[in-house]
């Protein structure tokens, strides 16, 4: 399994000023299913606005790790970590 797909934890902005956060091995692809609202329950009813950031886990049990402490985040917190994702990718 040396070549595993690499899971993704993602944070998208909802219209509402929510911030949604999920996991993923491909990243475009679920934003696209949460824009056409076959997303999660909670991106129907919050339409979102646009993907904040993503970051990579080495399978699906780090990230879903990784989700579960940036849910327990405040919507402040999930706008700063999502920032500090967008610089690491410039860099």
């Amino acid at each position: 399994m040396a070549n595993a797909k690499p899971w993704f934890l993602y944070l998208i902005e909802c219209t509402d000023g929510s911030v949604y956060t999920g996991i993923t091995v491909d990243v475009e692809a679920r934003y696209a299913a949460h824009v056409n609202g076959k997303g999660a329950r909670y991106t129907r009813s919050h339409p979102p606005l646009r993907l904040l950031g993503s970051e990579p886990h080495a399978d699906r049990s780090a990230a879903s790790q990784a989700e579960y402490q940036v849910k327990k985040l405040s919507p402040a917190e999930k706008r700063a970590l999502a920032a500090r994702l967008s610089l690491a990718k410039e860099n």
